[in-house]
């Protein structure tokens, strides 16, 4: 079963379970329209906000998982001269 239809499903038990009237299936499809227009924009924003945080943050640890110290040579040349 194709998902909007799967959602139509969902929507008209929802109704026939929680409310007093029941909903047939046109008008369920289109209160599903409704909201995919409405408030779907809203939770796919929020959705690629949520991967952006994650994606930034692992980018965070990257960096520092794979930098390397610059200009070492010296600092290991002084160590090993002391250490003598």
């Amino acid at each position: 079963m194709p998902h909007a239809l799967q959602a139509i499903a969902s929507i008209e038990r929802y109704f026939r379970e929680n409310m007093e009237e029941t909903i047939g299936n046109i008008a369920a499809g289109g209160l599903l329209s409704y909201f995919l227009e409405e408030i779907g924009p809203l939770v796919y924003n929020q959705a690629v906000a949520d991967v952006r945080e994650r994606l930034q943050a692992r980018i965070a640890e990257l960096d520092i998982e794979s930098r390397e110290d610059e200009f070492t040579y010296w600092r290991k040349f002084d160590r090993a001269r002391k250490g003598k």
